[in-house]
């Protein structure tokens, strides 16, 4: 199984994940920020991920890091 991390401190929940993601399982959360006050992005299905690393790939502050 894939493992997914996301630095949520560090996240700006722009969103380009949640877009590259094929298999759809990331969202911005409309409830959890963080100390910025920004949205973070979270994992709705962990267990569909399958380790492509496309959002790992666009997120443009490298916020995201994919193990397989």
């Amino acid at each position: 199984m894939a493992k997914l991390t996301i630095n949520k401190e560090a996240c700006k929940g722009c969103g380009l994940c949640v877009t590259a993601c094929p298999k759809k399982i990331l969202r911005v959360s409309q409830t959890v920020s963080n100390n910025q006050g920004y949205f973070v992005v979270e994992e709705i299905a962990p267990e569909q991920c399958i380790a492509c690393a496309f959002c790992a790939t666009m997120c443009p502050d490298c916020v995201i890091t994919v193990e397989k």
